[in-house]
């Protein structure tokens, strides 16, 4: 079922790279690609991260081998940031993009009609870290007065949400200092250093710093629960989203992709954070398996087990974005263009 609403544009946080509340940057910085090495149907998707927990759904249906047995030849690439994913799906340079629903929104605001067809999440699957030192002068949103905050980039989700939960508790988003740190190494080091006092990141990185004792844990995103307490509703975040165009004129791949990843959904739902490990590439563990399975344990909880979008997770997104951004109140999103549960109903029989 498709739901329909007005919302409005986000504002112009630089047309420099199509900016939109996105999925932050690549715990490992860099371009990396993988194909599934088949003779069938060509696709090209772009994932914003393809190491990250909250994106896991595009290596591990591959991996498990679903992207074969549909008759799709499908070639996974990585870009930093979730932006860039955005980027390459309007540029044309893929046909499929892995990243955060919201680009929908934004792109229509901008002229471009993307769409929603597989819906991974329901929870952004984000964590508020702060670091030891200052873990008790921020004790919630309502301390980010005068800090430094770590995202992964400026314009990305990390971005918007930390400026929503900022506003939300009082505080304006000229009080405090958004700094991209990126995510993996550079986040922890900047922790570390001081040179932020908190950020917004996601697994492996969360994992990672609560194993170092580097800071601790002040919102957790991860599960619905949490997405209620800290934005009101269900998020949903992680999704394949293409251009609304391509969808209608190539249905039959469009659906053997939703069958693919539906399957993969059945199957984490099934299935422990260690099974899940195993049949990730070996590198992703970054040499420590236990924490990347305990990583994926903590994550889980973000995802759906049918591909279908949340109810009401479309209007969350929509209070999220007007809550800091004055201008979205001067454009209308029709909400029943930014997403379609045609593909994964079909996939489900």
């Amino acid at each position: 079922m498709r739901r329909s609403a007005r919302y409005a544009s986000l504002a112009a946080a630089g047309l420099l790279a199509l900016s939109s509340l996105t999925a932050c940057a690549n715990d490992a910085a860099g371009s990396a690609s993988a194909g599934s090495g088949g003779k069938g149907t060509k696709v090209k998707i772009m994932v914003g991260g393809l190491d990250k927990v909250i994106y896991l759904p595009a290596m591990l249906t591959q991996r498990l081998g679903y992207f074969d047995a549909e008759g799709l030849d499908v070639e996974l690439l990585s870009e930093p940031a979730g932006v860039q994913a955005e980027t390459a799906l309007v540029s044309g340079q893929v046909q499929g993009a892995v990243g955060f629903y919201d680009h929908t929104l934004d792109l229509q605001t901008k002229g471009k009609s993307v769409e929603s067809v597989v819906q991974f999440s329901h929870a952004p699957g984000e964590v508020e870290i702060v670091s030891q030192k200052a873990a008790g002068d921020i004790t919630s949103p309502k301390d980010f007065k005068g800090r430094k905050l770590g995202v992964t980039g400026l314009g990305s989700s990390t971005d918007f949400l930390t400026k929503y939960l900022a506003v939300k508790n009082g505080v304006r988003v000229d009080q405090f200092t958004p700094v991209a740190v990126g995510a993996g190494p550079t986040f922890i080091s900047a922790l570390q250093k001081g040179a932020i006092d908190g950020g917004m990141t996601t697994d492996p990185t969360v994992a990672t710093i609560l194993d170092k004792k580097a800071g601790k844990v002040l919102l957790d995103m991860r599960t619905p629960e949490g997405s209620q307490e800290a934005l009101g509703g269900p998020y949903p975040s992680s999704s394949l989203y293409m251009q609304t165009d391509w969808v209608n004129s190539h249905k039959d791949t469009v659906q053997k992709l939703a069958n693919a990843f539906v399957k993969t959904l059945k199957w984490m739902s099934t299935h422990s954070s260690s099974e899940i490990a195993d049949k990730m590439p070996a590198d992703y563990s970054q040499g420590n398996k236990v924490l990347y399975a305990a990583a994926i344990e903590s994550t889980l909880p973000m995802f759906t087990k049918d591909g279908v979008m949340p109810a009401d997770g479309p209007a969350t997104v929509e209070k999220v974005l007007k809550a800091f951004n004055p201008n979205i109140k001067n454009a209308e999103v029709d909400l029943d263009k930014t997403y379609t549960t045609e593909f994964v109903e079909k996939a489900a029989d």
